[in-house]
């Protein structure tokens, strides 16, 4: 008689735990600290790197990048051209813990942030120009008269 023995496995499934692998696997990709991680029993109250999210459009006359940088005073942003290549650099400082509140969760990101974006060739590096209203930065970026369509008529005999 052959006895058949029982497969009983020692740890369960947790996709949470495989998805949270991957995150880590995927932020070391990119350059980017993996945030810590509170272990299985509890969600950590963490703090990770963050990069402000950006839009980049353009029309006729100029590019334009509008920044998501939310509850940063315009004196805490810093915008450079430097070989061909504009820089939005600041910091969004952690608010200071109060004593008579109780964190239960902290999602947003806090911490200094650079992005950098090499300009197009027919972008004029020396006439860009910002706003910020909002929690949106808005960098303009013109173009150069060069390169701006011209209509020439042309007379035909």
């Amino acid at each position: 008689m052959s006895s058949l023995t029982r497969w009983e496995p020692t740890a369960r499934w947790n996709p949470f735990k495989e998805l949270e692998e991957m995150e880590k696997r995927l932020s070391t990709l990119f350059g980017r600290t993996p945030a810590p991680t509170g272990g299985d029993k509890k969600e950590a109250i963490t703090v990770s790197e963050w990069s402000p999210l950006v839009d980049i459009s353009e029309d006729e006359k100029e590019y334009v990048i509008k920044a998501e940088v939310p509850e940063m005073k315009k004196e805490e942003i810093k915008i450079n051209v430097h070989d061909d290549v504009l820089s939005i650099s600041g910091e969004r400082k952690y608010e200071k813990e109060e004593k008579d509140k109780k964190y239960h969760r902290v999602e947003r990101a806090y911490g200094s942030f650079m992005r950098s974006f090499t300009l197009p060739e027919d972008a004029d590096g020396s006439k860009v120009n910002a706003e910020y209203k909002d929690g949106v930065l808005k960098v303009h970026l013109p173009k150069s008269e060069k390169a701006k369509p011209k209509a020439i008529e042309v007379k035909i005999s």
